[in-house]
């Protein structure tokens, strides 16, 4: 090649193992979806962000919708590992203290100001929106049905029935009432996992012996 020869520049991909590519490719796709909406966004777009080919997406999420499921589960995997970790640490019989923590996760949760959780807010997404809290509800009842709640339902020798259903209406009616009305107090939010869960009982049940 001569001195006034131009060179030819050469992109060189950074080899990952099969599941950090796809952790890229999920990062890429999250900031995309960010930036430009959820409907805007087109695999190009992810390509882009991430710096590979199209193809390459592909070959890791074969349909736009794959693509998106990721983010979307990694997001309620978050949510999920938040509630483990405020389960791991909480303080056994304080149940005002575990209220306050349960309604400011809560809110931290459905108040984030994050582009994407308001892309999800849009009405054209609201099928996608609905997936998504389903998705987030089973993710929290299964983290809480057996750590939580039965086990304060044994130390406390109260009655919870239907456990599972109980934890999925009570999720998913208190996503519902905070989005349909979200100045709802946070006192009003802690009496309905209160009631629902029968923890204004705790007290009266040494005065009625069996």
């Amino acid at each position: 090649m001569s001195q006034s020869e131009p060179r030819t520049t050469r992109t060189t991909r950074t080899a990952l193992e099969p599941e950090q590519r796809r952790e890229h490719l999920v990062d890429a796709a999250e900031r995309a979806y960010a930036e430009r909406g959820i409907s805007r966004t087109t695999v190009s777009d992810v390509a882009r962000a991430a710096g590979v080919t199209r193809g390459l997406v592909y070959h890791y999420f074969p349909t736009t919708q794959d693509l998106l499921d990721a983010v979307l589960d990694r997001r309620v995997a978050a949510f999920a590992a938040s509630v483990r970790e405020w389960d791991d640490h909480r303080t056994v019989g304080d149940v005002e203290g575990a209220l306050r923590d349960v309604v400011a996760l809560f809110r931290a949760q459905t108040r984030s100001e994050d582009p994407l959780r308001a892309d999800l807010h849009r009405v054209e997404n609201a099928a996608l929106y609905q997936r998504f809290v389903d998705r987030a509800v089973v993710a929290v009842v299964d983290t809480l049905q057996v750590t939580t709640v039965e086990a304060y339902s044994a130390r406390h020798g109260l009655a919870i029935g239907h456990v599972r259903a109980t934890f999925v209406v009570l999720v998913h009616g208190l996503v519902g009432l905070v989005r349909t009305e979200p100045d709802t107090p946070d006192d009003v939010l802690a009496a309905l996992v209160r009631q629902t869960l029968r923890l204004d009982m705790v007290g009266r049940i040494s005065d009625h012996p069996r």
